[in-house]
């Protein structure tokens, strides 16, 4: 997000460049509007003026009907006084495409991404906000704030820094912001208009026939992407003279084309009679596949979801994608992968078309073709980790080569690509509530890929908001398996976050789902964590009371390991409220447990627990007793670090019992044994209450 270079190309649609540039060319026009901009940085604010500090950034206004060129302005602007934020310039999105409002959560949190400062998963709105303000402090940055709804939307995410500068992009007024310096767009003026035309359409014709050209700007309303759109039109017909293009534009009555236009852009017809001159000079294939972009989430584009939606092959989709490119109705975006962007002026436009000529079964289905496509990609992003051999492998060698991966690198840089993409069309699957089947596997498999490439605490805080959407699902459909197992998940998350009390609630809630599912092994899960919150509370007694909730039902089905290893949870709930004796009889049971089961590593460790036990109740003859042969059994199962730690335990119970000499001999094998690690290890054991849980159980992912 933070990027000092700047697409020429208008993110709305509109643009100052060819369309599909990216950076490459000149900016036309707009001077008037960059002078200005360039003063009002410059000029003295209002508490300047009546003699008081300046308590937050400058704040600039580029207002103007989408497709105006405003982002190619703010941009523009960005480019130009970049030299003066030596911290660089960041950029968010407060709407999507389709005129979703984008949370204040999500755009708080992208822009901590950018500035290296990740927040805790699942942090509120308010402390995020007071975050990226506390990161902007002592910041001298510019913030580009894109197409923002309204001043709810800019005023949380402002800098307490009069150091940095805000550009806010929007449709109308920031009211409720003070001393928000306004720049309303218009259309272009004449010249930057013809030269946009030029530029888009090839300078000759221009040059030859000026007038010809300048009527067609008018017949445009000077609005740049109706030029662009017009300058592609002209592209790809050579022999079609300027004047033909304008005059056809003039006849066109304006309910042929205005209606959805002036919806979105109030009252410009040009945008919308030249986008209906483009759209019926396409052939029908290319046509529905055109319309279908709008079903895109986001407004993101690649070959594949263009290929699911209008169900062609994904190189005649891309073909495809590469000719609107070149007609200005789609923008290509720099980028590793083949990746596209459709103007969101445009996508209004789209929409109505999709709603007179297809069917909404057609429509339905189109979505749910993109669905199934994302899903077997993600399944093959995910697949390509596991080891050469697996079923997972084998069965992506099965899969067409369109959708499969090279290599586990490729997979990850698709990942990472097309994440925001991803996420939205698992928004989008769930808000449309027709298809959750599909967008319950589409969280399935989005959560298993980032998993397999990124691991869980670092996909940690994208996980918390699919989780949340699966369980809006979960409880829209009234699926009491799948709710429990989304409350797990978010507990899990909240009590990794330090939010005990949040999910100490939803392990409860994940409890009285577990049950309503009949779900034995939830219903464990959830008693056992809820016992694990008490603990990092400290309410030992409820701590050790739900631990042996989970221990009875474990008991019940014959579950002896998970039976073994809550013994252990018991015991250390009542080391740490004192009650010695319960604890080293639950120890006790413990090792019994793992010794049934063959566990040799939990064993010896359940041995080395009762040893400190032992040691707290003050019977160090009995704890030095245990601790050795806790180190055999650490010797069999082969744990140097254990062994070392035990060793180390060893020697501080024989200085408590007065012999220094076997004391430094044990010190010296734990020494021996882990070498530089030494230093680290003595740490261990210092102080019980503040090593985590001995055990401690986190959601495991299921496999495909």
């Amino acid at each position: 997000m933070t990027d000092q270079a700047v697409d020429a190309v208008d993110t709305d649609g509109s643009a100052a460049a060819a369309p599909g540039t990216s950076g490459s060319g000149q900016f036309l026009g707009r001077s008037r509007e960059l002078k200005e901009l360039r003063a009002d940085i410059d000029r003295a604010g209002l508490d300047t003026l009546s003699g008081r500090k300046a308590p937050r950034a400058r704040v600039l206004l580029i207002a103007g009907r989408p497709g105006s060129g405003r982002t190619a302005l703010a941009d523009e602007l960005a480019r130009r006084v970049a030299a003066d934020y030596p911290d660089g310039v960041l950029r968010a999105r407060l709407t999507d495409p389709d005129g979703t409002r984008v949370p204040t959560e999500r755009t708080a949190r992208e822009l901590l991404d950018a500035l290296d400062d990740a927040a805790p998963p699942g942090a509120a709105e308010d402390d995020l906000t007071e975050r990226l303000r506390g990161a902007l402090a002592t910041r001298r940055a510019l913030l580009v704030l894109d197409d923002a709804a309204d001043a709810e939307q800019v005023d949380p995410l402002l800098p307490d820094a009069p150091d940095c500068l805000v550009v806010a992009v929007s449709q109308g007024p920031l009211t409720g912001i003070p001393d928000v310096r306004p720049c309303t767009l218009g259309g272009l003026d004449t010249e930057a208009a013809v030269g946009l035309l030029a530029r888009a359409s090839g300078p000759v014709r221009i040059t030859v026939d000026p007038r010809s050209a300048e009527s067609l700007v008018e017949a445009c309303g000077a609005h740049p992407m109706a030029l662009v759109l017009a300058g592609g039109w002209l592209s790809v017909r050579p022999k079609a003279a300027v004047a033909d293009l304008a005059k056809q534009i003039h006849d066109l009555p304006a309910e042929e084309g205005a209606s959805a236009a002036a919806a979105l852009s109030g009252g410009l017809a040009g945008l919308g009679k030249v986008f209906r001159l483009s759209y019926d000079s396409l052939p029908a294939p290319a046509a529905r596949i055109l319309r279908f972009l709008s079903l895109a989430p986001a407004g993101h584009v690649d070959p594949h979801t263009a290929s699911a939606l209008a169900g062609c092959s994904v190189s005649a989709a891309r073909t495809t994608l590469d000719d609107f490119v070149a007609l200005g109705l789609v923008r290509a975006v720099d980028s590793p992968l083949p990746q596209y962007e459709v103007p969101g002026c445009l996508v209004p436009l789209l929409r109505g078309l999709t709603e007179t000529q297809d069917r909404p079964g057609e429509v339905q289905l189109a979505r749910a073709r993109m669905l199934e496509r994302t899903v077997r990609l993600l399944q093959s992003c995910r697949a390509v980790t596991e080891p050469e051999g697996s079923p997972a492998r084998k069965k992506l060698a099965g899969l067409p080569r369109a959708l499969r991966f090279p290599t586990p690198r490729a997979a990850a840089d698709w990942l990472w690509i097309r994440e925001p993409a991803l996420l939205a069309a698992a928004r989008l699957a769930v808000a449309d509530g027709e298809l959750d089947t599909l967008a319950r596997r589409l969280m399935a498999a989005l959560t298993r890929a980032l998993v397999a490439h990124r691991g869980t605490e670092a996909a940690a805080p994208v996980l918390y908001g699919i989780h949340r959407l699966v369980l809006d699902v979960a409880e829209r459909r009234e699926l009491p398996r799948e709710q429990a197992a989304a409350l797990l998940n978010l507990a899990d998350l909240d009590a990794q976050t330090g939010r005990t009390h949040e999910a100490l609630a939803r392990y409860r809630a994940a409890l009285d789902a577990g049950r309503a599912a009949n779900d034995p092994y939830a219903t464990a899960r959830a008693m056992e964590s809820v016992g694990g919150a008490y603990q990092e509370l400290g309410d030992w007694q409820r701590a050790a009371d739900w631990f042996g909730r989970a221990l009875a039902q474990r008991l019940t089905r014959g579950e002896r390991v998970d039976a073994a290893r809550l013994h252990g949870r018991i015991g250390t709930a009542n080391t740490y409220a004192g009650r010695y004796g319960e604890a080293l009889r639950n120890w006790s049971s413990a090792v019994a447990g793992h010794r049934k089961a063959g566990d040799v590593a939990s064993q010896a460790r359940a041995l080395s627990e009762m040893a400190r036990v032992q040691e707290y109740a003050g019977r160090p003859e009995e704890s030095l007793r245990t601790c050795q042969e806790a180190v055999e059994w650490a010797r069999q199962a082969k744990d140097v670090r254990l062994q070392a730690a035990l060793q180390l335990r060893l020697a501080d119970t024989l200085e408590r019992l007065g012999d220094p000499a076997a004391a430094r001999l044990h010190r010296g094998a734990a020494e021996r044994m882990l070498g530089t690690e030494f230093q680290e290890v003595t740490g261990l054991g210092s102080d019980d209450r503040a090593q985590p849980a001995t055990y401690e159980i986190r959601s495991a992912v299921e496999k495909d």
